[in-house]
């Protein structure tokens, strides 16, 4: 079992958009509402500072700009990474569920290496997983597969015999290209997109649902 950490496993908007708008405030523009940050989450941290200078999904500033605003966001983000972070209801008990269902368990995120795993671990939810991979853990990031073959490989799971949680295009697109089913939670970030328009195997609104599923699964 594989899950995506921002906007699946945990609600992450609050530290994210208040990070952006510390450095936003630096660089002398305006402020934006959480959740519109909110609607920026999913692609790594380098594309939410490039989404929060332009205020575009695609948007490229000038490198000088990006680079002060990376550095500056990433400062804000690391001295309150869990200051308002919390476990989306249910999460921690339905890890413990299916760790004693005997599921190994794994975290595939953009977000930096370096900030999942302590974040994880100030959550409580570290205890429960075999692998992390983050967004600079292979060379490449979702949606491109290797990150969620490179979890299997670890933890000695063929993709076939996987199932990616996620709450994304990314997420999705990442587990049909390394040939895994994909389980979508419909209360996550996918830039204002109805996550069950593109097609996943399932939607649940929580993860408390995953159990009773993932038993047959299992099976």
């Amino acid at each position: 079992m594989l899950f995506d950490l921002d906007g699946t496993l945990v609600h992450s908007a609050p530290d994210l958009a208040a990070a952006l708008n510390l450095m936003l405030e630096e660089m002398g523009r305006p402020e934006q509402p959480t959740e519109r940050v909110a609607g920026w989450i999913g692609n790594g941290m380098a594309r939410l500072v490039k989404r929060g200078l332009t205020g575009e999904i695609d948007g490229e500033p000038e490198v000088e700009l990006f680079e002060r605003g990376l550095s500056s966001f990433t400062r804000h983000y690391a001295a309150n990474l869990t200051a308002r972070t919390r476990p989306y209801p249910g999460v921690i008990e339905t890890l413990a569920t299916l760790r004693s269902d005997g599921f190994a368990l794994g975290c595939v995120t953009n977000k930096l290496e370096s900030f999942s795993r302590p974040l994880l671990d100030r959550l409580g939810l570290m205890q429960y997983l075999q692998v992390v991979i983050g967004g600079d853990t292979v060379t490449t990031r979702k949606p491109d597969p290797l990150p969620l073959r490179h979890a299997c490989e670890e933890v000695g799971v063929p993709p076939a015999r996987a199932v990616m949680v996620g709450d994304s295009a990314a997420d999705i697109n990442a587990a049909r290209a390394a040939g895994m089913p994909v389980i979508a939670v419909s209360y996550g970030y996918n830039q204002g997109r109805n996550v069950r328009e593109l097609n996943p195997d399932w939607v649940v609104d929580s993860l408390a649902e995953l159990p009773q599923y993932l038993r047959l699964y299992k099976a």
